[in-house]
């Protein structure tokens, strides 16, 4: 694996000279695009800059550690460095997802339980909120459809970042939160006090920096319009505000009517629909990728259980890693990290296996 460190570090160099270069600046997109690649390199030489040095102080001290005692204490420590900073190097080569560094659009949806379903949704959708905070991200309320009792049937945020370093960005982490997201409490409908089980669905998109990233055609889509239904104030049910795009090559089909304007509602609707497109093509490209599929991580079954959250035994329980914790008030509160970083090291770990089978 480590032969592949002289052509990253040739590719760091001409990078470099790249960004040093006002005209890259002149093309926003360009210059994001260059500013990741960047930060992810930058943190590759300096493992490997690190993983050598450590490599030729060990080489010396061991040739003077017959003649002077502090060499051969010094030989020891270096001895235990040196494999932490190869195992840091090795994991960093890990060839990364292309759209970690990107923000994303989340959705929640109620599913299987109603109301409750519905109660369970704004829950998880507060728990990304706050945990976003904790990480000094900006969330926005794109679309949001309300249930009776408060909760909501459906709601869309963003979630943007403040690093352009790929292991810090905000897909890199919330792309395993895709799946089903299972809850046992007794509902707030409930008289009997009897616990009852229901789920609300996760979607996480990679968001689209700049509209022309994507080319869409305008003949492959199909917009109507109608009145809203739900909040949104005084054009609710009087103008046709509210927007539906079909994608027509992929099916895929986006609705908007929060925003009281139909301009406003289109925009916010073609600003979901590209995230969902840039996520249509990855699962392409990752579909013919036998690396990505032996990941039993993050997959592209949005359909699958990943989580139970049981409220009597303040018990979260991830079932993709095994991980389990009884601090689910904590969790809801935000704090996900744990799990989350649980999922990170098992996707390296088989991307790790993956990478020794190819090489064998």
């Amino acid at each position: 694996m480590f032969e592949s460190v002289q052509s990253l570090l040739d590719e760091h160099a001409e990078l470099q000279r790249r960004l040093s270069e006002p005209e890259v600046y002149a093309d926003p997109a360009l210059a994001r695009k260059l500013g990741r690649r960047g930060a992810e390199l930058n943190a590759i030489v300096d493992a490997y800059n690190n993983w050598k040095h450590i490599g030729d102080d060990l080489e010396a001290a061991k040739e003077m550690a017959d003649e002077d005692p502090e060499f051969a204490a010094e030989l020891v420590e270096l001895e235990e460095r040196l494999p932490v900073a190869e195992e840091k190097l090795r994991r960093l080569l890990i060839p990364r997802d292309p759209n970690d560094a990107r923000d994303v659009i989340l959705e929640v949806k109620g599913g299987e339980g109603g109301d409750e379903a519905a109660l369970f949704a704004a829950d998880l959708l507060r728990m990304y909120i706050r945990y976003a905070e904790t990480k000094g991200w900006k969330t926005e309320m794109i679309s949001y459809n309300e249930s009776d009792l408060g909760g909501y049937k459906d709601a869309q945020i963003a979630i943007k970042g403040n690093s352009n370093d790929p292991a810090q960005g905000v897909y890199a982490h919330l792309k395993y939160e895709g799946g089903v997201h299972r809850v046992q409490r007794v509902p707030v409908t409930e008289s009997q006090g009897r616990i009852h089980t229901s789920a609300a669905g996760v979607l996480v998109f990679p968001e689209v920096d700049e509209p022309e990233e994507l080319e869409i055609h305008q003949n492959d889509l199909k917009i109507d319009v109608y009145r809203s239904s739900g909040p949104g104030g005084q054009s609710v049910n009087t103008t046709d505000s509210a927007v539906r795009i079909t994608h027509l090559p992929t099916g895929i089909v986006v609705a908007m009517q929060n925003e009281k304007s139909q301009i406003q509602n289109r925009e916010a609707a073609m600003r979901v629909l590209r995230s969902r497109l840039l996520a249509w093509q990855q699962e392409q490209i990752d579909a013919e990728n036998a690396a990505v599929r032996s990941s039993q991580v993050r997959t592209m079954d949005r359909s699958e259980r990943i989580r139970t959250y049981n409220y009597p035994e303040n018990r979260i329980a991830d079932h993709r890693t095994g991980y389990k914790a009884y601090n689910l008030d904590a969790v809801m509160n935000g704090d996900i990290d744990p799990i989350i970083q649980s999922c990170i090291q098992v996707d390296e770990a088989h991307r790790l296996e993956a990478l020794g089978d190819d090489a064998s």
